[in-house]
């Protein structure tokens, strides 16, 4: 432990120097651009990366939604308690047997450049969701949607999709199934209406702040790449009057502690707590701790040596300490993922998940050391083949990867390379499997088990790990289709045991959001599901 502790106090501090000298030209534009006209109010965040992309189907990441969340706006948008509520649709009626919905887009809701919003902006966008033509990771959402699977499987066609716009106001979805979260499922940024006409006659529309149409409570008025956008609020959004701050600027300063001394010198209102300084930062009054669904993980590729072998998966998971890495590493209170679903999400009876389902992976230091062993006899290793570890860049990531590189030495005495790669790249290289082992995270799109294990379906644009099972596909399947909601937790959990005899993956921890905020800011709304809420927000003088 003493080991662990000098290691990751020696890279802090290369870090640190590294992070203050590269960035300080970030923080001095950050500084000319916060200049706020006397009465404005506005708010300074950090988006830490350049957004893959404000087309919403592409840009289905963290660094994308948190700023197209408050660009645009679904059929219902999550309130303060996270509940899905009337947004663009201002009223919907189920049918009967809960598969059919009729949604009543409100007149007064308009584009940023004064079109009316029509339920044939829905249409359009949502089977542009699902054409395989558009390659969007976030597909699989609208599967529940009849049709919809088939489509983006190349098994049916656009027209089999059941989404209509019956007329200009009226839009009418049928599901495969009832689906008590659907109406939590359409506020996703993955549903948000593309304005047709306009995507049709510029393609690149979403590219560039003088072309990028939104329907949301803010409107984009300045992108620099890779540096800095602006959003200002929007003069045709429907509730406008509710909207109080004028102005929001995010940098995009990838270093956490950068982050940090920015929000001390007042060139940011909200940051993100170092590692380092959390034990001295988590009882300030600017802390907050806010829920999140999601885990911090790795990936196994299960299609390149030599983790093509179960035993030596389960060698390599059973090796990583969770707990001490939560206590020693990343230090702001997260609990040890032990499992892949998480805490916090409530089945039929009343009982969490997560604790139902209880511990799937526990820290065995002489189970791991057998189960490599038997692994590399089924193989015929005399030496395991070289093991690289690659993450995205960022010091937090290599942090994490440090601390598992030392403990998988120091338990199986295997050699770890560790390799990084800016964010963009690395996400599109772990899409088309050219990783053996590989950061990752999993942020839930809305709350229910199944949004985390759908992912792991033999071929699903999220799996990125080679791995299927299709037992496993049966139960994933079986439990969209279950209208009994305690069977249907039944077979989720029978899924996810599933996950973990297959172990394609490491689970480390799960999310917490944990924030420092100025004394004057009020009302951000951050959703468990992973996206920021401005619509409410303010800053005081």
């Amino acid at each position: 432990m003493k080991r662990l502790t000098s290691v990751l106090a020696s890279a802090f501090a290369v870090i640190l120097l590294f992070g203050c000298t590269a960035n300080e030209q970030a923080g001095q534009e950050t500084k000319k651009k916060a200049k706020e006209t006397a009465g404005e109010q506005v708010l300074r965040l950090n988006n830490e990366n350049e957004p893959t992309s404000f087309d919403p189907p592409i840009g289905f990441n963290n660094v994308s939604w948190q700023a197209l969340n408050n660009l645009m706006e679904g059929l219902t948008r999550l309130g303060a308690d996270h509940e899905p509520e009337a947004a663009s649709a201002e009223k919907w009626n189920i049918s009967d047997d809960g598969k059919t919905y009729t949604f009543t887009i409100r007149d007064d809701a308009k584009w940023s450049n004064g079109d009316p919003l029509t339920a044939g902006d829905f249409e359009y966008a949502w089977k542009r969701l699902l054409d395989p033509k558009t390659g969007s990771s976030a597909a699989f959402l609208g599967y529940f949607i009849e049709g919809g699977e088939a489509f983006n499987s190349g098994k049916g066609s656009k027209d089999d999709v059941k989404v209509k716009a019956v007329d200009e106001k009226t839009l009418k979805v049928t599901l495969e199934s009832p689906q008590q979260s659907f109406l939590s499922i359409v506020a996703n940024p993955a549903f948000f209406p593309v304005p047709q006409k306009i995507a049709e006659d510029n393609p690149k529309w979403h590219e560039e702040a003088a072309t990028f149409v939104g329907n949301g409570p803010f409107k984009l008025a300045e992108w620099k790449h890779d540096e800095s956008f602006t959003m200002v609020k929007s003069d045709t959004y429907w509730d406008r009057d509710t909207v109080k701050l004028d102005k929001v600027t995010w940098a995009m300063v990838d270093d956490r502690n950068t982050d940090y001394q920015m929000f001390e010198s007042n060139e940011l209102d909200t940051a993100y707590v170092p590692a380092e300084m959390s034990e001295k930062l988590m009882g300030s009054d600017e802390v907050k701790v806010f829920d999140q669904a999601g885990l911090y993980f790795y990936r196994f590729n299960v299609n390149k040596e030599p983790f093509q072998n179960e035993k030596i998966r389960k060698a390599f998971a059973m090796a990583v300490d969770q707990q001490e890495i939560v206590d020693y590493v990343t230090k702001n209170g997260e609990k040890p993922a032990r499992g892949f679903v998480s805490p916090g999400i409530k089945g039929p009876n009343g009982k969490d998940f997560r604790e139902e389902g209880g511990d799937l992976l526990k820290y065995n230091a002489d189970e791991a050391k057998q189960l490599l062993e038997k692994g590399m006899k089924e193989e015929n290793y005399e030496k395991l083949p070289a093991v690289t570890l690659t993450y995205s860049t960022k010091p937090e990531h290599k942090k994490m990867a440090e601390a598992v590189q030392q403990k998988l030495k120091s338990t199986l005495g295997v050699d770890v390379k560790l390799a990084n790669m800016e964010w963009n790249t690395f996400l599109e290289e772990q899409k088309a499997l050219k990783f053996q082992f590989s950061q990752s995270s999993f942020l839930a799109d809305y709350a229910d088990p199944i949004n985390f294990l759908e992912s792991f379906q033999t071929g699903n644009a999220m799996n990125r790990t080679g791995w299927g099972n299709s037992e496993y596909d049966e139960l994933i399947k079986a439990a969209k289709n279950e209208a009994d909601e305690e069977k249907r937790t039944e077979l989720l959990h029978q899924a996810e045991e599933l996950l973990f005899e297959g172990m394609p993956i490491i689970p480390i921890h799960f999310y917490n959001q944990v924030h420092l905020e100025k004394e004057n800011v009020k009302g951000i709304v951050r959703h468990p599901v992973g996206y920021i809420e401005l619509k409410w927000a303010e800053k005081t003088s």
